[in-house]
């Protein structure tokens, strides 16, 4: 979890010019307070309206937005080499108020804005305050997030206004007035499903998944992954895939997760002998993999239920196959890895202690509780709840675990810091999707693909992917899910007839796979900086580590038994057992072994193998089976005429 006490970006008291050094420390003091009571309020009315209900949607969203934004102006600086003065505090403070402000005036004229300004308008202090609230929440996702997700939402907005003179996909345009009331004040824009689901389920997970950190869960996973597996062929590596794995289930964010593992994971990797590069993408190719792998699934599967109608319940179980089969991937990418370089697994005594990992199995228990609950068909609220009080419970087991009262209040700020990016960018994401509702830009983007496409699946797929890819470079895993779901999920489920939960999976997939594709690739970036490797090496060893994550898209898509879509169990697993076949293919033509060392021609002929056998076609899964079969004989025969060796 970001200590923000440590981060650059945030407000550093010893710098604060205020005349004396009391004075200094007592403004600091003021400011940590404010902070700490906003972060504890946010957390608060999160949990009060989980136990006792929320709000209606639209009041809901204001008041988790506007606690939000204004935490982030008190805790993120307009830049991060921005010096911290009396002056920029009293600016983040009116912009801290203005932004709540202009939130909490929906709450406070929440009937005049819905009933009466249907009949009679807005009035001109309604225009002002939505003016207020898109630019403040613009500034704060720039802060929190980065400029390349405000930046398309400005064209997005620009193109609202003067769509009339755009050369492509033309509208009438519209005025600033209307732009702006609409885009605040209803639940198409700002206040649209990313900010509604984020004010309800979402929080809650992140919150679940601060305590977790703060209870040592992370570790208990870390340990065990280690104790399974570590005394294997590339051990570490394989216990950074198992550990990063079970990690990203309750957290859901690769860049946190990268960084969380990866501090105990990469060391440990390299110290084996595995390449620094390899040991960073390792750990962000397996941390990446954690945003598909239930119970979490990251803050957009959460929006994936509300988008498609199918229940979060139903979501994780047809998700599971597909998540198991990527960490498969990235695990077998990893002991070829292992094989072709000779590195082999921990010694006995530098692995965790099986008494100590048997004694703290209770750690267990709350993602247990989650799994189960959401498995019997209650809420992911109700779910959630239960989660953080079961984890609060186990931790009172242990000396080492136990949270005082201290440190409980200091979860709620906590908690608040660690979702403030996924607000912003749900409130922001918000903008983007609505704008392409209300202007008519889906129908348009929609005919126009189908065309280029010339009405080819395979093409509108791979346009879809690299549209989701491009996207990803410059928007979080969330709000590049909330703008390909809107506008190239509906072409995939309405033009091929593809079930409507493959399709958003679909652009779910991609979305996640972003963080680890070169150029922008974030979670490679964080794994490349513990390790101390060349980031963009790294990013492309990371990208051939998921390939996984390429195949299982495009082979869902093509057969939809894969998400449990119309098949009965053994089709099922006739299917997973074939994909896994196309992965093992894969990886193992990406990282150039099987048996041994394999040539350019068996490396194409393992390519080609595992992109016919994602197929539901017999024929072609057939000629994919001989083709590896083929590969096999080959390198077996090649290893025993060696005597048996690598190669």
């Amino acid at each position: 979890m970001m200590d923000h006490s440590k981060n650059p970006q945030a407000p550093d008291p010893s710098s604060v010019g205020l005349g004396t050094e009391g004075n200094a420390e007592q403004s600091a003091t003021r400011w940590k307070r404010t902070v700490y009571v906003l972060g504890a309020l946010l957390s608060l009315f999160q949990l009060y309206t989980a136990f006792f209900g929320a709000y209606v949607s639209i009041i809901q969203g204001a008041i988790h937005l506007g606690l939000a934004s204004a935490l982030i102006f008190l805790v993120y600086p307009i830049s991060p080499a921005h010096r911290d003065t009396t002056w920029r505090r009293i600016v983040d403070l009116v912009l801290a108020a203005a932004a709540a402000g202009a939130c909490f005036y929906i709450q406070f004229n929440y009937d005049r804005l819905v009933d009466d300004a249907i009949l009679f308008g807005y009035s001109g202090m309604d225009v002002v305050v939505a003016s207020t609230g898109i630019v403040l929440v613009l500034e704060a996702t720039r802060r929190s997030v980065g400029a390349p997700i405000v930046i398309i939402a400005v064209v997005a907005l620009m193109y609202s206004l003067f769509g009339n003179y755009s050369p492509v996909f033309t509208h009438s345009g519209m005025s600033w007035s209307r732009l702006a009331t609409e885009s605040f004040f209803t639940t198409s824009s700002v206040f649209g499903t990313p900010i509604q689901v984020s004010a309800t389920f979402i929080y809650l997970f992140l919150f679940f998944g601060v305590v977790l950190i703060e209870t040592n869960v992370g570790k208990f996973f870390t340990d065990i992954a280690f104790l399974a597996v570590g005394r294997f062929t590339g051990g570490p590596a394989k216990a950074a895939v198992i550990a990063s794995g079970l990690q990203g289930m309750v957290s859901g964010s690769s860049v946190s997760n990268t960084v969380a593992s990866g501090s105990f994971t990469i060391p440990m990797m390299k110290q084996a002998g595995f390449r620094p590069e390899f040991a960073g993408a390792t750990e962000a190719s397996a941390s990446t993999g954690g945003q598909l792998a239930p119970p979490v699934m990251g803050a957009a599967a959460f929006i994936m239920a509300a988008m498609t109608g199918v229940p979060y319940n139903e979501i994780i179980v047809l998700a599971a196959g597909p998540a198991i089969l990527y960490f498969l991937g990235v695990f077998i990418s990893v002991h070829f890895e292992a094989k072709r370089m000779g590195i082999t697994g921990l010694r006995k005594e530098d692995l965790p202690r099986r008494s100590i990992i048997l004694r703290k199995l209770y750690l267990f228990a709350p993602l247990l509780v989650i799994v189960l609950v959401l498995l019997s068909g209650r809420t992911p609220t109700f779910a959630a709840l239960l989660a953080i009080g079961a984890t609060i419970g186990v931790s009172f087991v242990s000396a080492e675990d136990r949270l005082d009262w201290r440190s409980l209040l200091g979860l709620l700020q906590a908690g608040a810091r660690a979702a403030l990016p996924v607000i912003a960018a749900c409130a922001t994401a918000g903008i983007i999707a609505g704008t392409v509702t209300i202007t008519g830009l889906g129908g348009k983007l929609a005919s126009t693909v189908i065309e280029i496409a010339a009405g080819q699946f395979s093409l509108t797929l791979i346009m879809t992917m690299l549209a989701c890819l491009v996207l990803g470079m410059g928007l979080p895993t969330t709000a590049n899910y909330v703008v390909t779901a809107t506008v190239a999920a509906p072409i995939l489920a309405a033009h091929f007839g593809t079930p409507v939960i493959a399709a958003h999976m679909f652009v779910f997939y991609f979305g996640v796979l972003a963080d680890i594709t070169p150029p922008v690739c974030l979670a490679a970036y964080a794994g490349a900086g513990i390790a101390g490797a060349n980031p963009m090496r790294t990013g492309v060893i990371a990208f051939k580590l998921a390939i996984g994550a390429l195949i299982v898209p495009y082979a869902f898509m093509l057969n939809p038994a894969l998400l449990l879509q119309d098949a009965h169990i053994g089709y099922y697993l006739f299917s997973i057992t074939m994909l896994l076949f196309s992965i093992t293919a894969a990886s193992s033509a990406m990282g150039g072994f099987l048996l041994v060392r394999s040539t350019v021609p068996e490396r194409c002929a393992l390519f080609a193998a595992s992109l016919v056998l994602i197929s539901p076609q017999p024929a072609p899964i057939g000629v994919g089976l001989a083709i590896l079969a083929l590969v096999v004989i080959k390198q077996a025969y090649r290893r025993f005429a060696a005597g048996g060796s690598r190669g």
